[in-house]
């Protein structure tokens, strides 16, 4: 057993992103080694609409992966795929932006105008960077949590950790994501995989890692009387710590308890190449990126074939709907899977011609009188598997 050395400790600095958004950034755009597989992390939070309401509108991502975890407030967030969803207090949403998505962040405050979340960027291996974009979004309610004897509370928000593990899966670098809390005056251990890199980072409340020099607050502006002064603010420290070799992380709570997130991942050891929120290996695929953003071909062509199948299948349905031919009972069972399908994209764009045919839908098939015995066996044959397949590409 070997407890972990203190390699550094910081205070995340403060910065604006977005349309205008103040946050605190722990690390990022910089030096990767002592944080890989890890990119960047950010610490949004305020209590004032006009720090955080301008959001985070549409912007591009390629080559990463994201882990959001919103603590209080809303993000309402939308997507190129079509995906919309809204996370909460506790909730956490992790996306694959592989080869190319586009999507908004929007914060909201709570009743008492609070906003505070995470956003944590996990590298792809260079074999995985043009992998077909996904999302997840996990409510709070569906993570667990481990409530030791001594009151201390352990939220396995990806990853494992003393039997139960969290509910965020499929991420690359394998990591290892805890919210903690350590109760006042409590010294408590956490294994850490010897071939990880790891970081806390302190996020409410004080306390002192081995070999750590006791966290302090943030120097922060507030109005106290009437004036603008400068003062040192414990509620919440804003410090990063990155630890050096070893299987464990030991911390000593502060008069008021700790909390803070315990992130450790596997290091893929890889070149880095970045321009904002596109993260390559290569500059020549940065430039590439770039390229493709200008001239609108950013969104992969296996993603926009997809949707052209649709538009495809949705012609189709309108062509039989029309038909002064009698639709037969199997045609029923096709065009229910077919306008499935079709709903996933209420707002898809016919092409003009070209573009892939579903193998299961054959031309054949459509040349068949809708009446005829053959037509009627034909299709009845693929019912179950167009059935399925429409399935898959509504998905």
């Amino acid at each position: 057993m070997s407890i972990r050395p203190v390699k550094s400790a910081m205070i995340a600095r403060p910065t604006m992103e977005g349309a205008g958004v103040h946050l605190h950034r722990a690390f990022g755009f910089g030096q990767t080694s002592d944080t890989d597989p890890f990119l960047l992390f950010d610490d949004f939070r305020g209590e004032d609409p006009r720090d955080y309401m301008a959001g985070f509108p549409w912007h591009p991502h390629r080559g990463i992966e994201t882990i959001t975890y919103v603590l209080a407030g809303t993000v309402e967030h939308g997507d190129s795929l079509g995906n919309r969803g809204s996370l909460k207090g506790g909730d956490v949403q992790w996306m694959t932006a592989g080869s190319g998505i586009l999507h908004q962040e929007m914060p909201f405050g709570n009743a008492k105008g609070q906003m505070h979340g995470f956003q944590l960027w996990a590298n792809l291996p260079s074999a995985l960077k043009m992998t077909a974009p996904r999302y997840q979004d996990v409510k709070g309610r569906d993570i667990p949590d481990i409530l030791e004897d001594d009151g201390t509370v352990v939220k396995v928000i990806v990853g494992e950790f003393r039997g139960k593990r969290g509910p965020v899966d499929g991420i690359a670098a394998d990591p290892q994501y805890l919210d903690i809390f350590v109760p006042e005056g409590k010294r408590k251990t956490f294994k850490v995989d010897t071939r990880r890199n790891a970081f806390a980072y302190v996020f409410e409340g004080s306390g002192n890692f081995h070999d750590a020099s006791r966290p302090r607050g943030v120097l922060t502006e507030k109005e106290v009387r009437g004036q603008e002064v400068n003062i040192r603010d414990m509620s919440g420290n804003r410090t990063l710590i990155n630890f050096g070799a070893g299987d464990e992380v030991t911390v000593q709570a502060g008069e008021n308890g700790v909390r803070f997130l315990l992130i450790s991942g596997a290091p893929l050891q890889e070149p880095v190449a970045w321009h904002g929120p596109i993260v390559m290996n290569t500059d020549a695929e940065i430039r590439q990126a770039m390229a493709e953003l200008r001239n609108g071909t950013f969104i992969r062509p296996a993603h926009e074939a997809r949707r052209w199948i649709v538009a495809k299948l949705a012609k189709i349905t309108c062509n039989w709907g029309q038909s002064r031919f009698r639709i037969g009972p199997m045609r029923y069972v096709i065009l229910a899977c077919l306008l499935s399908a079709c709903s996933a994209y209420p707002a898809v764009q016919w092409p003009q011609g070209g573009g892939p045919t579903p193998a299961l839908l054959t031309q054949a098939d459509l040349q068949m009188a809708p009446e005829s015995e053959a037509a009627d066996a034909s299709l009845g044959t693929r019912a179950a598997g167009l059935r399925a397949w429409a399935g898959s590409v509504a998905r």
